[in-house]
């Protein structure tokens, strides 16, 4: 494209062929610079090697001298872009913005937006899910700090487990005592087997205790290796609720008028199982036929068929030298004691407070 370079009078705007002395229109002085000898200005119009044409966005209106293209094109003699000149950057005169808090950095990484095509991104994904741009590093780290910051060091919090293993809601355990009930700091108004004052969680030498508070269903923990039984020791195993006795005495006398009661035969058994009904009422009882005693949902001594949460093989009862322990057959679901006293409670923990199902979660000292 041909490109016709000129001069624009500065006085009446109209447009001058190039090296033009004075405007054709108005007779205005086309001089680009003037410089004063002998105390008089003299105007001059540089040679065409030295003009050097101005952007018309940086030239203000009106003054002398603006060059002009009579064309779309460039306005460079050599034919180049002016566009593709780098143009200096601007100091600015502004302040540096002040780093953000901790609270503005979690805020803006909970909320984060990527900045290539303006789509939310979820917590936790490294990636644009729409463009694939990368989250970046300090909003990552934030997220990283803004989980770890939400429980104190050397703290617990106790997780809610729901159905299929899903986790409910955290209870943070961070003051000195945690009362549990349908009453206090952690309240489960919907179950009603929680008592007003069911159990209390405290810290002991910046240890987590568990202390059943007197409730009618009292706290069940998870058995981790084989504990020991004593005879009235209730435990869970699936839906079901058990209580092992000792071997009752014999009575094998006869009434007073010398008759005998007529009976089944006699076992020799060392301990027996009871299974609890709602209400508290005796189901059904098994008696130890030797040393020890399965309970599962098939082929043990004690069947539940019909107990979703009972494994084939869940749990056994073992007597030696006078002593009985329980013990879990890795049962999906695990088995439960119930606690006589208090309790010092580790990480991954499992109790049961009524029909709630909680995750003990303790994190390391600062």
């Amino acid at each position: 494209m041909a490109v016709e370079i000129g001069i624009v009078c500065g006085q009446c705007e109209a447009y001058n062929v190039l090296l033009s002395s004075t405007c054709l229109s108005c007779n205005h002085s086309l001089a680009l610079f003037t410089h004063q000898s002998g105390g008089h200005s003299i105007s001059r119009s540089p040679a065409p090697s030295q003009q050097r044409p101005i952007a018309p966005a940086l030239q203000p209106r009106g003054s002398p001298g603006a060059v002009a293209a009579s064309a779309s094109g460039s306005t460079r003699p050599d034919g180049g872009d002016p566009a593709a000149e780098p143009q200096r950057p601007r100091r600015s005169s502004m302040a540096p913005a002040p780093r953000k808090t901790q609270e503005e950095l979690m805020e803006q990484a909970r909320n984060f937006v990527c900045r290539s095509c303006s789509t939310p991104v979820p917590m936790g994904h490294k990636f644009c899910g729409r463009c694939g741009a990368p989250v970046p590093p300090e909003i990552l780290s934030a997220r990283t700090q803004f989980f770890g910051q939400l429980q104190a060091p050397g703290k617990a919090k106790l997780i809610l487990i729901r159905g299929e293993g899903v986790e409910g809601l955290s209870y943070q355990l961070n003051a000195e005592q945690h009362i549990v009930g349908r009453n206090g700091q952690l309240v489960f108004p919907d179950d009603p087997y929680v008592s007003p004052k069911h159990a209390n969680f405290f810290y002991r030498q910046n240890k987590l205790v568990v202390k059943d508070e007197g409730s009618l269903n009292g706290v069940y923990i998870r058995v981790r290796q084989p504990v020991e039984l004593a005879s009235g020791d209730f435990f869970l195993a699936g839906e079901q609720v058990f209580r092992m006795d000792a071997t009752a005495k014999a009575n094998d006398q006869p009434g007073p008028d010398g008759t005998f009661f007529y009976s089944s035969p006699k076992h020799q058994t060392l301990f027996r199982i009871t299974q609890l009904l709602q209400g508290g009422a005796p189901g059904m009882t098994v008696c130890a036929r030797g040393a020890s005693l399965q309970i599962g949902r098939e082929g043990s001594e004690l069947n539940f068929p019909a107990d979703l949460y009972m494994s084939a093989n869940h749990c056994k009862i073992e007597e030696s030298s006078g002593k009985f322990q329980l013990s879990d057959a890795s049962s999906r679901n695990g088995t439960y004691v119930r606690l006589k006293a208090e309790r010092e409670l580790a990480h991954g923990d499992y109790l049961f407070v009524g029909r709630k199902l909680l995750r003990v979660e303790i994190t390391a000292a600062a």
